[in-house]
Order: structure tokens, then C-alpha cells, then sequence
């Protein structure tokens, strides 16, 4: 493996730093960075050049090429201990707190996440990985406000999914050859190198959940990544299994060759929807109203694009034998207004059951208390069946026309759908800049995803001069900087305002919602930013 005379940690080495950061671990995260990380630069390359496609009149397709992977008779691995039954997966970050109460929910599973509900600190991303290992360790407690945390019995946790940073990021706070790691690799190689054979023993294995790919040749990096880290470490080919979020755009018409990269490593796909739309107008900004969805509240799953991403989702996996994990409820249970709760709650067991109708085999939460709803509407059609992989769907038909039909999606633009957009990323980023990643903003939990939809909605309405339903204002850049004034004005009565971290959050705002260059994510100035 490689030599530790290349690695260098430009972060601090805080208490147990060094339980984390062997010579050993980073030497194999050190190896992963050398072999593969040039193919994931090639990777990143090929989206701009898309992209460049796109923006110039060009549009998305089933791909001609891999025709014949599509009308194979192949399918995935059969589903590895811990994860044959799905029906309830709640997702979170790594924190210690998080970390028990997750695994302690009665969810089939965890989603630890790295990614989006995780701010990237240095501090996040070490002990996020100290967390895990001293989960499976059972030495993992949390005491807050006189309460204490501790694990149930093995047998009643959730299987660990982890789920890495996305090929684009980096971890900036370890150079292997003068150049930062992938964030992807690092977080990947920790938990492996540490936690896998942990898993193993106790009877499941290290398992992932892949964000954020544009392409199956990134599925394909992956699988090379899987091969390589099981060789090195001695453990047998296709014990590590991945679920991928389709939630790009691009992966959307390359669902199949997607699983078949991962056939021997695939635990299915997920319909990662919040990113899926903010993918839909990344990719189509500069269309005019041909790719214009109305404001982010008013897009349900039952528009006409999102039913057919989400139908063809179901097919193709179950077609394959894969899993198929509906999207995310991210409403988070309020203790004071049980109105807000009632009304919440009706729209989360609708979602549900619309989800288990169309033959999904478990769905996300954001908080332990939508567990029991969640779960009660999967047993409901489910019963003592671990999954609907008998259910293929065969009815099912889409079109990349359908896939496309962004112009069919009902609502309106409104000042109030503007606001809520500035309101939502100023809070948010606001945390993220100061280490918290999953934020309860309005009963909602909220993640970069939902930021993301936030920043480029208003970036696309500004250059498609929309004129607002209910005021018949024209969106402008002067126009969202006097409401971004106004509503940290309405944001400074709060108690616990931090004026520095909000104008912080406000600079940064302006930079990704207004400038004429649109940054392909908000998190890489964000994560520039951070120390």
C-alpha cells in the first residue's frame, strides 16, 4: 500500500484523533487516492463537458451505446444480511446523539450520512468516524440536559449505510502528494478500513449509500474502488453492497447501466427527489420555460416528471432484483402545535402510501418519531414480506419525453415562494457554515439538497425575468437583495442571532443565487470558506 512519506494532515489532531488516523488507515485511503483518483477528475471533466452540451440546445436521452446492457438478462446480487427488509431507513449525521438515537428508532436502517446532512468539518468528518466505530464497539454514549443515551440490544438496531462525500468534494485537511483527498475516498476508506470486518462480525457487512453520480462510468469507478478495497484488505468480493441515489438528471436515463456496473455490489436505488429537482434546473438553467418549475413547495411528487422518474425507478430495479427506497419525509414533528402535526403527519402517510402502492420496497424518514407511520403504512401492503421484488411492474412505460416533461408541472411563482427560498438558504447556510448539517427550519428538516433548490431557483428566475403570480413583480438581482435584507432584518428579532455568521451566510448567498457564473454546487465555495 502506499507510503506514508506522501501523506500529509493539514488539520488538528484533536482527542482520539489518532484512533482514526492510523499510519495503516491512511495508507489505504493514501492507495485508493493514488489508483483511482485521476479517473474521478476525468469523471468530473465529462459532467462540464455535458453540461456544455446542454446549455447549448442539446438534451438528455436513454443512451444508444449500452442498448444491449438494457435488454440483458442479468440481474444484481440477491440482498446481503441486514438489508432484506427496508421498509423504514431514517437518515442523519454521524454525530454522537444522532448516532444512538438513529440506531435506536426501530428503522430497518441507518443512512450515516457524510454528505448532505453533514457539514464537512474537520471535526465532523473525524469524529463522525470515531462514532461509527464506537457504535459497533457498543462503547458509544451521549448524555445532554440531565438526559443519557445508550444502545438497545444489537438485535433491535438499524443496519449501518454509510453514505460518503460525492466525486466532486474533497477533504482538504489530508494531502496525498501535495493534492487533497477526495472526500468521496476518504470517508469510503475510514469507515472500510476500520469498521468492515466489524461488520462482518457481526453478521452484516460494510454497506453504502453512493451520491450525487452523473453517469454509470462514475458507477463504475465506484465498483473498481470496491474491488481494490476488498483485495487490499482481505475480505471476499461482493461483501461491501451500495445503494445509488438517482438523483441527478443524467443518472435518471441511465438507471440500468447504473446497477449493472454494481451488479455484484448493488443494494438497489433510491429516489433522492430533492436533489433530483434541483438537478432538473442545474442542468436546463440557461432553457427559458421549457425546464421552469413554479416554486419549490408547490412541486409534488405527482408531477407529471417526478411520477415518471419515480415509476421507472421502481421498474427498473425490480426487473433487476434490486431494492428500490422511495425519497425522503422531512417533516419533523413539532411539541407545540398538534394542528401542525395533523396537517404534517396526513401528507407524510401519503406519501407513504402512494410510495408502497407503486411497489417500493421502504421508504426515508428524517426523524425517529415518523418511524411508526412510515413503517405502519410499509407493513400495510408489505405484511411479513421483506420486500415487493415480486412486484415488476411490467405495466410501466417511460419515455425520455416523459422524463423530460418539466413544462407539465402545475403551480405558480410567488413573492411568498421567493422569500421562503431566500429564508430557507440564509438559515441553512448559516448553520452549515457553523458545523450543523441537517437543520430543523419550519418543521422541516433541511439539508444542502433543499439549499440547492433554494439558490439555483432564484439564479434561473432572475435570468428567465419571471413576473411574480401575486404581485406581478419581476425577479431581479435588486429585488432579491432588498429581500434578502428584509428577511435577515425579520431573522435578527430571533433569539440566538449571530450577526456574523448570518452576513457570512448572506455573502455566500449572493455569490451563488446572483453571480452571473452559476457554481456547480453550493458546498465548494462553502466548504472554500471553511477553515
Amino acid at each position: 500500500m502506499e507510503r506514508m512519506s506522501s501523506v500529509e494532515i493539514k488539520g488538528p489532531m484533536l482527542e482520539r484523533f489518532d484512533e482514526i488516523l492510523t499510519p495503516e488507515a491512511l495508507a489505504f485511503v493514501a492507495t485508493l487516492q493514488r489508483e483511482f483518483d485521476a479517473r474521478r477528475l476525468e469523471l468530473l471533466d465529462a459532467r462540464q463537458v455535458k453540461q456544455a452540451g446542454l446549455s447549448a440546445g442539446g438534451t438528455l436521452d436513454f443512451l444508444p451505446e449500452t442498448a444491449e446492457i438494457r435488454a440483458g438478462d442479468w440481474r444484481v446480487a440477491p440482498p446481503a444480511p441486514g438489508l432484506e427488509d427496508r421498509r423504514v431507513e431514517i437518515t442523519g449525521p454521524v454525530d454522537r446523539k444522532m448516532t444512538i438515537n438513529a440506531l435506536n428508532s426501530g428503522a430497518q436502517v441507518w443512512l450515516a450520512d457524510f454528505e448532505d446532512a453533514n457539514s464537512p468539518t474537520w471535526d465532523n468528518a473525524v469524529n463522525g468516524q470515531l462514532n461509527l466505530r464506537d457504535a459497533l464497539d457498543r462503547t458509544i454514549d451521549f448524555s445532554s440536559g440531565g438526559k443519557s443515551y445508550a444502545l438497545k440490544d444489537d438485535a433491535e438496531l438499524a443496519t449501518v449505510v454509510v453514505r460518503p462525500r460525492g466525486w466532486h468534494l474533497t477533504e482538504k485537511h489530508v494531502t496525498v502528494n501535495g493534492k487533497p483527498v477526495s472526500g468521496s475516498l476518504f470517508d469510503f476508506g475510514l469507515y472500510f478500513f476500520h469498521c468492515a470486518q466489524r461488520q462482518i462480525d457481526k453478521g452484516k457487512g460494510p454497506y453504502f449509500y453512493l451520491p450525487k453520480m452523473e453517469s454509470h462510468l462514475e458507477a463504475r469507478l465506484w465498483n473498481d474502488v470496491f474491488v481494490r478495497a476488498q483485495e487490499l484488505l482481505g475480505i471476499p468480493q461482493g461483501t461491501i453492497r451500495a445503494t445509488v441515489l438517482i438523483e441527478t438528471y443524467p443518472a435518471a436515463f441511465e438507471m440500468e447501466e447504473i446497477l449493472y456496473e454494481l451488479r455484484d455490489h448493488s443494494a438497489g436505488l433510491n429516489a433522492g427527489r430533492w436533489d433530483y429537482l434541483f438537478s432538473v434546473i442545474k442542468k436546463f438553467r440557461t432553457r427559458g420555460r421549457e425546464f421552469l418549475l413554479p416554486e419549490r413547495n408547490a412541486v409534488t411528487m405527482t408531477a407529471p416528471f417526478m411520477r415518471a422518474y419515480t415509476e421507472l425507478l421502481v421498474r427498473t430495479c425490480h426487473k433487476r432484483g434490486a431494492h428500490a427506497i422511495g425519497g425522503m419525509a422531512a417533516f419533523i414533528p413539532s411539541r407545540r402545535d398538534p394542528e401542525v402535526n395533523k396537517v404534517a403527519l396526513e401528507k407524510v402517510r401519503a406519501d407513504k402510501t402512494r410510495e408502497s402502492g407503486d411497489g417500493f420496497d421502504g421508504s426515508w424518514v428524517a426523524h425517529p418519531d415518523l418511524v411508526p407511520i412510515c413503517r405502519e403504512v410499509f407493513d400495510s401492503v408489505l405484511g411479513e414480506r421483506p420486500n415487493q421484488l415480486d412486484r415488476l411492474r411490467e405495466e410501466v412505460s417511460v419515455s425520455a419525453a416523459d422524463l423530460l416533461a418539466v413544462s407539465k408541472t402545475p403551480g405558480e411563482i410567488t413573492e411568498g415562494g421567493l422569500r421562503n427560498n431566500v429564508d430557507v438558504a440564509l438559515r441553512y447556510l448559516a448553520a452549515w457554515m457553523a458545523g450543523s448539517g441537517a437543520v430543523a427550519i419550519h418543521n422541516l428538516m433541511e439539508d444542502a439538497a433543499t439549499a440547492e433548490i433554494s439558490r439555483s431557483q432564484i439564479w434561473q428566475w432572475i435570468r428567465s425575468e419571471i413576473r411574480l403570480a401575486d404581485t406581478s413583480a419581476v425577479v431581479t438581482k435588486e429585488l432579491v437583495e432588498r429581500i434578502i435584507t428584509e428577511e435577515l432584518a425579520e431573522i435578527a428579532t430571533e433569539p440566538g442571532y449571530d450577526e456574523e455568521r448570518f452576513a457570512q451566510a448572506a455573502a455566500l448567498f449572493k455569490e451563488v443565487a446572483l453571480d452571473d457564473d452559476f457554481a456547480e454546487f453550493l458546498t465548494l465555495p462553502a466548504y472554500a470558506r471553511m477553515p
